[in-house]
């Protein structure tokens, strides 16, 4: 039973998406990816952009010619554009431009890591590891639990800053799991990390792509002091991540790459640090990913965030239905209430290993989904609920598979057609498990 409504109003828009590719039986077929929460595709936009600016491109900030000039005004320029996005300051922000959300995550946690072991960091049981590892050994952490859903306690949150009494100095959290897809109440614990004179970090990985954000201003309660994404995951290739904070975080501390750009005056026994974006931007900038950031933004601006937010919304919704009709199907964190959450969505097939089941996609249909842990191993193992002896067997063992789930995560150039192929190729693996058991069951 195929849905009515025609082909992703914005599917015109991306690179790729009628790609044709080999399938186990030799047929050709239509690629369909639902892998978004990876990376996404590129905008046509984006690569026409590229190679319109592709005649100026030169090095910035030290030359004086003139393609050099256009350059660095299109690259100083961008800072606003990014904070005009999501709402940021331009006399209290700074733009700070890294390769990816984790180099990001990385250089915030070098820069406020001074004394910060007599300091609290309170992240969350549903992080990615890139919004974990790299404070583990600079912070005495705790770890803001989650319910039976997979949902942040909020009453967990505010008890673990009462009880810590002032020493939290940074909440750090997902916009949106990259598990589960569910949206996190950022305001709601941007006020609570306030109240306890705490700051608050937003991992915006997945959602910024997905829906509208809004820092807001530097009085509010809600604000949101420090915040973190990737271009990759918006239709923008070429390598650029976004950390937006307070300048003054940046001011008085020594930048954690150190070299060309970073100074003002050095000699033998003296730096000068340039001021904040700058000295945090050593080497050669990334104009090409930063030009690709502004396409995206710029088309991400004339669609509407909430128009995007809202058709995704509706893709989520539809599948989960069609899924919770398969008896063979195990949906994690799904609901009868539809909660917030971005397009992703994470299941199993009874009998059939996840591995087993992404790879049966791929080859027999050409649909690309992901498998395994997604780098959130603490939060897929809560949802598991794989005991710890079972988790000291594959620590143990590396022979052992290890558990994990099949996600399914959607770009706004997906559509219905794509579900219902993808529902039906779900329904023919469980009809014939066997069959596609005996034929994957061993390595490919």
């Amino acid at each position: 039973m195929y849905h009515n409504l025609n082909k992703s109003i914005y599917r015109n828009l991306i690179i790729g998406v009628d790609t044709k590719i080999p399938i186990s039986n030799g047929d050709i077929v239509t690629a369909i990816n639902f892998d978004n929460a990876a990376t996404t595709p590129p905008f046509i936009s984006v690569l026409k952009e590229i190679v319109n600016y592709s005649p100026w491109y030169s090095s910035i900030h030290r030359g004086i010619g003139y393609k050099s000039l256009v350059s660095s005004k299109i690259y100083e320029g961008s800072r606003k554009t990014v904070l005009d996005f999501v709402g940021g300051d331009i006399e209290k922000d700074t733009v700070i431009y890294v390769k990816n959300t984790t180099e990001a995550i990385n250089k915030l946690s070098n820069t406020l890591c001074k004394d910060s072991k007599q300091n609290f960091l309170l992240s969350s049981d549903m992080e990615h590891h890139s919004n974990d590892l790299p404070w583990r050994n600079k912070y005495n952490i705790d770890y803001v639990s989650v319910d039976q859903c997979g949902k942040l306690r909020l009453k967990d949150l505010e008890y673990k800053l009462r009880k810590n009494n002032g020493k939290v100095k940074l909440v750090t959290v997902a916009g949106a799991s990259n598990v589960t897809g569910y949206v996190n109440p950022i305001y709601s614990i941007a006020a609570l990390a306030h109240r306890y004179d705490a700051k608050i970090l937003v991992d915006g990985a997945q959602l910024v792509p997905h829906a509208p954000i809004d820092v807001k201003a530097h009085h509010s309660e809600e604000h949101i002091d420090y915040l973190v994404f990737s271009a990759h995951k918006m239709y923008a290739p070429f390598g650029t991540g976004v950390l937006i904070g307070p300048i003054d975080t940046f001011k008085d501390s020594a930048p954690d790459y150190v070299g060309g750009g970073t100074v003002e005056i050095v000699n033998r026994n003296y730096i000068k640090w340039k001021s904040p974006p700058d000295k945090e931007e050593a080497g050669s900038p990334n104009i090409m990913g930063v030009v690709a950031l502004l396409s995206a933004i710029k088309t991400l601006g004339s669609l509407g965030m909430n128009n995007i937010r809202n058709y995704e919304e509706s893709l989520t919704k539809y599948t989960i239905n069609r899924l919770k009709a398969l008896p063979g199907v195990k949906l994690y964190c799904v609901s009868d209430k539809f909660a917030a959450r971005v397009g992703i969505i994470s299941f199993n097939i009874r009998g059939v290993p996840h591995d087993i089941t992404a790879k049966i996609l791929s080859y027999e249909w050409g649909i690309a989904v992901r498998n395994g842990c997604f780098c959130a191993q603490p939060y897929v193992k809560k949802l598991l609920n794989i005991s710890e002896e079972a988790e000291e067997h594959y620590i143990k063992d590396n022979s052992i598979k290890r558990p994990g789930m099949v996600r399914i995560s959607f770009g706004m150039y997906n559509d219905y057609s794509e579900i219902d192929l993808m529902v039906d190729a779900i329904s023919e693996i469980i009809k014939n498990k066997e069959y596609y058991l005996d034929k994957y069951g061993k390595e490919v």
